[in-house]
């Protein structure tokens, strides 16, 4: 049984809460009693086919009965990221969670990759990450409960990533300034860690982009557990850590995963192998 932390009066800076795995993220640290800010784009789903707003997240996580903030957020503009950081932090007071979740996705070749999609990963996914962690340093450092940057990003395991770089590069360009961030602040007892789903997970993007089927993927909720587990241990101890989900959770104790899947069976590791060609499952978490 996966011990949860309890984050009564601590509060979450979540970009990219709308929806998926950010949106979980939100909740699954608002039942432990975190309060959230929540944080996006999307305040207006009305004549979107896409269902979920920011203030919508907020919303539910509110029913849990903690503080909740949302603020739009585009992660690709650095004066709105610097309003968005003091506009959290004097709403909320302190913020000692900050997660980087906001992500683009687009698989293609190097020749069949436009520059502006290239540009809008990169901006969106590496310069994001590196804008709001960055943006939250000096407030991490003061803050009285434990501090983190986490960050939803794979290792940085591979020289190339043929037929899908520019979306490579990004994602582990995420990890990269995470965990050096993790040295560099270091002596401030900053957590700071990556984390990654081994299997792929049912969002709107996978689905989008037809990565798998059902059988395949499993829910977010492996993520946000993981992400728990995470916030559990001591951030001046557990820092510059990439972990899988289901590696972490297993030596945490959870032996059975079944409650992650969408449908009976065990899901290939098809996301650690994007990024990780010879990753492997350790034989023992097979089911």
């Amino acid at each position: 049984m996966l011990e949860k932390p309890d984050l009564t009066g601590q509060t979450a800076f979540i970009t990219g809460t709308t929806r998926g795995i950010g949106k979980q993220l939100a909740l699954a640290l608002a039942e432990q009693g975190c309060n959230i800010v929540s944080t996006g784009k999307t305040v207006d789903d009305s004549d979107s086919d896409l269902e979920g707003t920011i203030h919508k997240t907020a919303e539910a996580c509110a029913e849990k009965g903690v503080d909740t903030h949302a603020i739009q957020l585009n992660v690709r503009d650095e004066e709105n990221i610097e309003a968005a950081i003091d506009e959290a932090i004097d709403e909320m007071g302190e913020i000692n969670i900050v997660i980087n979740n906001a992500s683009a996705i687009q698989t293609e070749s190097v020749e069949e990759m436009p520059a502006n999609r290239y540009d809008l990963m990169n901006e969106v996914n590496v310069r994001g990450t590196y804008l709001v962690s960055r943006g939250f340093i000096d407030h991490l450092r003061e803050v009285d409960e434990d501090a983190w940057i986490l960050t939803n990003a794979p290792p940085v395991t591979m020289d190339r990533a043929p037929g899908r770089a520019a979306y490579a590069w990004s994602k582990m360009g995420m990890s990269f300034i995470t965990l050096s961030l993790a040295d560099e602040l270091a002596d401030d007892e900053i957590g700071c860690n990556s984390f990654w789903p081994v299997t792929a997970i049912d969002t709107r993007a996978t689905r989008y982009f037809g990565m798998g089927t059902e059988d395949d993927w499993r829910t977010p909720e492996i993520l946000s557990d993981t992400v728990l587990g995470i916030l559990d241990r001591d951030p001046a101890e557990f820092t510059g850590n990439y972990v899988y989900d289901e590696d972490f959770l297993w030596e945490a104790g959870i032996e059975d995963f079944s409650r992650y899947n969408l449908t009976d069976g065990d899901p290939a590791p098809m996301s650690a192998q994007l990024f990780d060609p010879d990753y492997s499952r350790p034989e023992s978490n097979r089911s």
